[in-house]
This record gives C-alpha cells, sequence and structure tokens, in this order.
C-alpha cells in the first residue's frame, strides 16, 4: 500500500483551524492594542508617534525573549504531552519562569535608570527623543507583568489550551482604547498626557491581564493544577533539560529582537530620520495586523508537531510537514496580496503624517507585501515545525548568520555609505525573509530536525 504524502484526516484540519484561528484572534488582539495606540497618538502628534515606535523596540526585543522563554516550554511540553505525560510540565515552567522574570527585571531596571540614553543609541532628533523618555519611563514598570502573564500563557498553549490568550488580550484592548482616548487627550476631567497618558493606559491594561490569567489558572484550569507553590518548590534537575532545549531559542529570540533595535537604529539615524521611523512604525504594523493567520499557523503547526514528535509516529510527522508546507505558502500568497492592498489606504488613518512620511510607508507597505511570502513559508518551517521538533540549534544559527552576516551590514552601507535611498535600506533590511526560504526548505525536507527531547518514563 502506497503511503500518502499529504494528510488527508479531516480531524486533523478541524484541529489546526480551531488552533490556527485563536492564535490568530489572539495576535490580532494583541498588534489591535498596538495599533490603538499607534492611531490615538498619530493623531497626537507625529513626534510622540515616532517617540513611541522607539520605545517599542525595547518591547519588542522583551517580547521576543519572552517567546523565546515561553517556546522552550512548547516544544518540551508538547512533546510531554504527546507521550500523556504532565507531571514534568509545571517543573518545566517553574524553570522558565525564573529565567524569564529576571531578564524582564534585568530591561526594567535599565530602561528606568537610562531611558534617554538607551533611545539615543537608536535616534538623533532630540524632539522626538523627549517624547520617547517621558514614554519609557512609565512603560517600563509593565515588562515583568508582561513577562508573566506571556509565559503562563505559553505554558497553557503547550498542552493546546490556546482560548484563554485571546480572552486575556481582548481584555487589554478594550481597556487600552478608553484609557488611551482618556488620558491621552484628557477627557471627563483628566489631565492632557499625551505619550505618558498612553504609557498610563497600557500599565493599567498590562496588569488587567495578569490578573485574568491567575483568576483562570487557580479556579479554571484542571491539567496541570498549577499553583505558586509548584512552581517555586519545582525539581531543579529539570532546569538543565530545559535549558538545553531554551537556550538557543533564547538566543536566536535575543538575537532578533536586538536586530530589530539596530535597524531601527539605522533608520533613525539616516537624514529625514523623523519621517523614515514614523513610515517604519505604520508599515510594520500593518505588515503585523495582516499576518496573524500566518503566525498562528506557525504555532498551531509548533503545537501539533511537538505532540507527533512525542507520539513517535514518524510517518505522520512527514506528512504533516509536507502539508505544513503548503499551507505557508498559500497562506503568503494571500497575506502579501491583502498587504499590498492595504499600503495606501492606510494613509487615511494617520491625517498628521508630512506627505515625505506618506510617500514612504506606502513603498515600505509595498516592500512587504513581497518579503511577507518568505516570512509565511520560512518562519513558519523554522519555528513551527523545525524548532518544536526539537532541533533548537539551526534556527538560531541560521538567523544570526542571514542578519548579523547579510543583511544588517548591506543596510548600514546602503545607509551610511553608499548613501542609498530609504526603500533600498529598508529591503536591506528585511531581504533574510526571501533568501532564507531555500536553506530551510532543504532542512524541513531532511526530516533532521525530528529529536526527542523528553525524559524517558
Amino acid at each position: 500500500m502506497k503511503t500518502q504524502r499529504l494528510v488527508h484526516d479531516r480531524h486533523f484540519y478541524k484541529i489546526f483551524a480551531g488552533l490556527v484561528l485563536s492564535l490568530a484572534l489572539q495576535n490580532l488582539l494583541t498588534y489591535s492594542v498596538s495599533l490603538a495606540d499607534n492611531l490615538m497618538i498619530g493623531a497626537y502628534s507625529q513626534n510622540a508617534l515616532s517617540g513611541i515606535s522607539l520605545c517599542n523596540q525595547i518591547q519588542f526585543l522583551l517580547q521576543m525573549m519572552v517567546v523565546g522563554v515561553g517556546e522552550g516550554v512548547v516544544v518540551l511540553g508538547s512533546q510531554y504531552w504527546g507521550r500523556q505525560q504532565l507531571e514534568p510540565i509545571p517543573h518545566i515552567i517553574g524553570s522558565a519562569l525564573r529565567f524569564g522574570v529576571g531578564m524582564a527585571a534585568l530591561l526594567f531596571l535599565a530602561a528606568l535608570l537610562f531611558p534617554s540614553q538607551i533611545l539615543g543609541l537608536i535616534n538623533n532628533d532630540p524632539d522626538v527623543l523627549a517624547e520617547g523618555t517621558a514614554y519609557l519611563r512609565i512603560i517600563c514598570f509593565t515588562y515583568v507583568i508582561f513577562a508573566l502573564t506571556n509565559m503562563l500563557t505559553a505554558s497553557l498553549r503547550s498542552i493546546g489550551i490556546v482560548h484563554i490568550g485571546y480572552i486575556v488580550t481582548a481584555s487589554t484592548l478594550y481597556i487600552n482604547i478608553v484609557l488611551n482616548s482618556i488620558l491621552i487627550y484628557g477627557r471627563l476631567g483628566f489631565p492632557e498626557m499625551g505619550v505618558r497618558g498612553a504609557a498610563v493606559a497600557t500599565l493599567i491594561s498590562r496588569t488587567v491581564e495578569l490578573m485574568i490569567i491567575l483568576y483562570y489558572l487557580k479556579f479554571r484550569e484542571r491539567q496541570l493544577n498549577l499553583t505558586a507553590r509548584k512552581l517555586i518548590q519545582i525539581d531543579t534537575s529539570y532546569i538543565r533539560d530545559y535549558t538545553k532545549v531554551s537556550l538557543p531559542v533564547l538566543v536566536t529570540q535575543a538575537i532578533w529582537g536586538l536586530a530589530q533595535m539596530i535597524q531601527t537604529g539605522i533608520l533613525g539615524n539616516m537624514e529625514g530620520s523623523a519621517d523614515v521611523v514614523a513610515a517604519n512604525s505604520i508599515a510594520v504594523l500593518v505588515f503585523q495586523i495582516i499576518s496573524v493567520v500566518g503566525y498562528g499557523a506557525a504555532s498551531a503547526a509548533a503545537i501539533m508537531t511537538g505532540k507527533r514528535v512525542g507520539e513517535g509516529d514518524l510517518e505522520k510527522i512527514k506528512q504533516s510537514s509536507r502539508t505544513f508546507q503548503l499551507i505557508f505558502l498559500g497562506l503568503g500568497l494571500i497575506t502579501g496580496a491583502l498587504i499590498f492592498a492595504a499600503s495606501k489606504p492606510v494613509l487615511l488613518l494617520y491625517p498628521k503624517l508630512t506627505p515625505g512620511a506618506a510617500i514612504l510607508t506606502t513603498q515600505f507597505t509595498a516592500l512587504l507585501a513581497v518579503t511577507t511570502i518568505g516570512t509565511c513559508y520560512q518562519m513558519a518551517s523554522d519555528n513551527g515545525m523545525i524548532r518544536a521538533g526539537g532541533d533548537t540549534k539551526f534556527p538560531m544559527w541560521n538567523n544570526m548568520i542571514f542578519m548579523f552576516g547579510i543583511c544588517l551590514p548591506l543596510a548600514a552601507l546602503s545607509a551610511f555609505v553608499w548613501k542609498c535611498s530609504p526603500v533600498v535600506v529598508f529591503f536591506w533590511l528585511k531581504a533574510d525573509q526571501l533568501l532564507k526560504c531555500p536553506i530551510i526548505c532543504w532542512r524541513v525536507n531532511s526530516y533532521k530536525w525530528i529529536k526527542k527531547v523528553t525524559r524517558d518514563a
């Protein structure tokens, strides 16, 4: 009997679609919080928009590191879940929390003590720096809260519980929009706070997020039965297991977050940086909003791949791998078309943009419409299958070589030596999304990434 190359099981697609929709909705709500800040601050002042976009690079670095810590839990937890062994998972979560909270605390102290010095590394416009510093002095208090919420959510995702993520994020969106409207512009008797108002609104929203996830863990979750005691009094031997799997993931995510800060630094030190930074902020946000399904597909594939590796059925892993690759390519083409269609209409949402910033926004967004095809394939294959299958070192080296060995040097040379236009510089900053596709395709279809990272029962 000939082995089927693709999955033909309806149950497989039903589970995958359910996970994708839940995770995409969570991503959409997460980016909608940023969109709400972006729109409200963009209508208030372009300098304020650019200042917040600088601070968002620090938030992105934190987010990448927290994702790295959480993905370590997903890789290990989903494989244990596939083996129907839930007992080790609380020990793994406890190990992850020690790493994540520690990193968030260090970043909080750095941002609190040296806000203007940090932002000065990525922008040279004094008006933009003033707005960014005012925002960072407050928003840094959300860092530890954000880390706790997202690591606990990732922990639940490792056993297939994804709906709590969008419930938590929806609460943040609604609270943030209401408080932004009141505090940025000074309504209902409150003083006009500008960027500081946006930061206070986000701080309150993040606190509510954490309270919701803690309530869910205490009163609603019944598989892991997590308690503070379980997460503190762990079997410390699992720290070694967790570190072995998670450290390459954490390095990968930290590299990516650092690279995004360097990208903003390159754009922020070009001539006419206020226009360039504002255009970059808007274009990237459009990409993030529209690409939520692609990122949701990557996370869903990670959960299902990790579970199948835990179950140990090699033929099923190969079938799902080939199926996922076709899905990723299809999503890339659809996402790219939608981003291109949005490249001009998005300007209607930002009436305060200068003409130069408006033109750059359209150009940057159109360029992202092309690179996103590569993103949806290689990122989802890399993070969704290779990493979840147990191979966490390949993504680390692959991303490091392409970003720091090729794209960032060429972008810096284009900006400061060859004096190219911002569009050329922006292209080199995003070119890795296309350049990585051939090597990712080779790696995925070699199946050398399938590695058991769990202990024997």
